[in-house]
Order: C-alpha cells, then structure tokens, then sequence
C-alpha cells in the first residue's frame, strides 16, 4: 500500500478532459511521456484509461518548465505516427542525419551517415531532437479528442489495493477509481515501485549534467555530435531553428558533480567561454540562451517489472546515463510492448490484469533494457577516464568500428531502435 502524508483537501475530482472518474481498464499513475504514450496508445484500440498526474499540466509547454530534449529514434517516431501523436510535434522536430562521434583530443572519429542504410531517394533520419515540453505539448493536445482518456492533475495517489479480480486507486481528495491493471509510470523514485516492495539495482555516478540550449553562427546540418571527455561526454543536439532564424542546439554536458554548481553560477562571458572550449568552433561562435539546468546522473534497474496487478514502464523500470540518448526511446518500447500485450489479452477475453498476462511483457521487455543499460554504463566508465591504456584501446575501437561498414551499419540499426523483437506499433503497425 501507497501512503501520502497529505491530508484531503479537495472534493472529488473531474478530469481535466471532462467527466467523473469510473471504472476503466487501466490507471496510468504518471502523466508524463512514457505513461502518456501509453495511455493514447491503449485508448487508441478501445479500452478505457484514467491517467493520474501528481504535477499541474497548465505548465508543461512553458519553456522553463524543462529545458531537456529527446532524441526519439525512428522506432519511437512510429509509435508516435501511428497513435496519433507526432503530427503535433513534428515542425519542432529537428531530424537527425548524421552523427559523428570523437574521444577527446585523439583523432580517433566514428561518423554515421543515415543514408547508409537507405536509398538517397528514401533515406529516413535515425531520430529528430524534440524538446521534452513540446511532446507533452502535443500529448496535452490530444486530450480533448480521446472519449476514452480521462487525465487527473494536479492529483496524488493516497494508497493503492490491488486484489484477485481488480485494484483500487484512492486519491488524496477522496476520489476512488478501479481498474483491472494499474501501471506505474511516476519515475525513478516511484512510489509505486517502492509500495509494491520491488527493489533496484541502482547506483549514482560521480557526474551531473548540464542542460542548456545555444545559438551558434552555422547551421548544424543535422548532425548530431558526441564528444567523450574526461569528466563525462559532451553532446551537441541539433534543434530547429528558433522564430529569429537563430541556430540552435541543445547541449548535454556531463561534467564531475562537485564542479558543476560552479559552472551553473558562471555569468554568461566566462559561462559561454568554458562551453567554447567543450564545443569547438566547427560552428562558427556559440553562446547559451536561456536557462541553464542540471539533472544528477545514475542508474536504476528494478528487479521485475510486474507484480500483482501492476506493471512498471519507463523511469519506474529502469533509468540509464544519457551517453547513448535511449532513454525515452527505452520507455516509449515499454509503452508499445504492455499496450500489445494488454490489448491482445482483451481481444481474447482474458484478465488484463492475471500474472501470466503481465509476465509476457515482463519476459519482452526485461532483457533490452538490461543490456542497453549494461552498455551504457560501460561507455561512460570506458570514456570518462584519462588512463592511457584506456584511451588507446577505446580510440582503436572507435577507428574500428568506422572502418567496418556492418558494424557500423549495426550500431545505426540499434540506436534507431528497428531490430530485436519489435511491438507492432515500434513497426507502425496498428494495435
């Protein structure tokens, strides 16, 4: 059971889309984009969803709500595509055509080029760079147009009963909805989780990062660049040019914890100058604009991702380093995996919410975010150290693997999120 110290201040709530809570199939507690990419997805097939959100969504658009982007593969696009989402965010959507990777000042240099896998006539970008406010933008938009969608915020989960044939969520204000599955989608410190006594493996990493976007001289062409330095990697994301023509892109610079509050209190000269150094010229003078923010690094894997009427999906099942940008795209193969699975089951006429239902996505889903997290963590380890031999083995590497046209070719297909076992909608496919 799930407790919140506070006290019920609130008559029964409506939906911000309209009506009364009522039973449904599913509650979704976390409102953000795994959970909400979910919710549209189940809604999408005909099955009823109630989306509890604990934040006040009259913020989410603002541009200093959150001054992080996604990089969204090609999979996680066609999720978007085919539920009806990515329309909406599309024009601010910069695609990503090619990505050069360095180590440091070695010369070593791996460079993806998208139309390697494509005919130039049908090349697709291997992702686009989307600020994480504009994809809640588009999913708040959606709302409206979704009868079977009610989305509760700002709303907190006061305890949770989950049962033989169904589960009660009970609201601070009183409110009680009932649902066959709830699905915990409310982050890396998921009460949820925590509630349901599913531990972690987890640990922090000796790094923050600092998120900020920047406005340069040349245009970025579409290529997204990832620096691997000492103290952590440096990456330069590709956005879409702002209403005054200006160029941007969107910075992730993962730094030693213990130095970054000092970076952060820079004023803009010396602040821009210690970005110049990171960034290069190779796109003419950069300097920051608007806010900069920082989000402390580390690692989380739960130990299963079911238990008795509750799934886990995104932040809440595993949160990995940014190094590889696969995060969200993790979360977003979560939705589209539990959708599948949830769906199929109802078409059958089965309990959406029994342990053998749940344990088919479980046994989907566990191994790739396992492995993309093992991997992660490996890269970040492997480049973030000055160690001479460590240097010259990881620099082979890389020279390597630019060298190999399938190896390559490989890393593009796993980073556009378009092998293994992929959900129908990871293929475009409808539920």
């Amino acid at each position: 059971m799930i407790k919140e110290q506070q006290k019920s201040q609130k008559s029964p709530k409506t939906a911000l889309n309209g009506g009364k809570p009522a039973p449904c199939d599913v509650v979704v507690v976390g409102g953000g984009m795994a959970g909400m990419t979910f919710a549209v997805a189940l809604e999408s097939a005909g099955l009823t969803v109630t989306v509890v959100e604990r934040l006040d969504p009259a913020g989410f658009a603002d541009a200093g709500f959150d001054g992080r982007v996604s990089a969204l593969s090609l999979g996680s696009r066609q999720v978007l595509e085919t539920i009806g989402l990515w329309e909406a965010m599309s024009q601010d959507a910069a695609p990503i055509l090619d990505i050069d990777v360095t180590d440091g000042g070695t010369p070593a240099f791996l460079h993806f080029d998208h139309k390697e896998l494509h005919p130039a006539s049908n090349a697709q970008p291997m992702g686009h760079i989307v600020e994480n406010r504009i994809i809640r933008r588009a999913q708040m938009e959606k709302l409206p147009s979704l009868s079977g969608l009610k989305f509760m915020a700002p709303a907190v989960v006061k305890n949770i009963e989950r049962g033989k044939t169904g589960a009660k969520v009970c609201l601070d204000d009183g409110t009680v909805i009932t649902a066959r599955l709830v699905v915990a989608a409310d982050g890396r410190a998921s009460r949820l989780r925590n509630g349901a006594k599913i531990n972690t493996t987890s640990w922090q990493y000796d790094q923050s990062a600092i998120v900020t976007t920047v406005i340069h001289d040349q245009p970025h062409l579409g290529v997204a660049y990832e620096k691997f330095l000492a103290p952590g990697p440096f990456a330069i994301l590709p956005m879409t040019d702002d209403l005054d023509g200006h160029h941007r892109s969107s910075i992730v610079w993962s730094d030693r914890s213990d130095l970054v509050p000092a970076f952060l209190k820079l004023n803009e000269s010396d602040f821009n100058g210690e970005l110049a150094r990171r960034f290069g010229d190779h796109l003419g003078r950069v300097c920051a604009t608007g806010p900069r923010w920082s989000y402390p690094l580390g690692l989380s894997l739960a130990e299963t991702y079911i238990a008795d009427r509750l799934a886990l999906i995104g932040d809440a099942a595993h949160a990995i380093h940014p190094i590889a940008g696969q995060g969200l795209n993790l979360g977003i193969r979560d939705a589209a995996a539990l959708a599948e699975v949830v769906v199929d089951a109802s078409r059958l006429g089965l309990d959406i919410g029994m342990k053998t239902v749940l344990e088919d996505y479980q046994h989907w889903r566990g191994f790739d975010a396992v492995a993309l997290a093992g991997a992660t963590d490996i890269l970040n380890r492997l480049f973030s150290t000055n160690n001479a031999p460590l240097r010259l083995f990881r620099g082979v590497g890389i020279d390597v693997v630019n060298a190999i046209g399938p190896a390559r070719r490989l890393f593009m297909r796993e980073a556009m999120g378009i092998t293994g076992d992929l959900p129908r909608l990871v293929r475009g496919d409808v539920l």
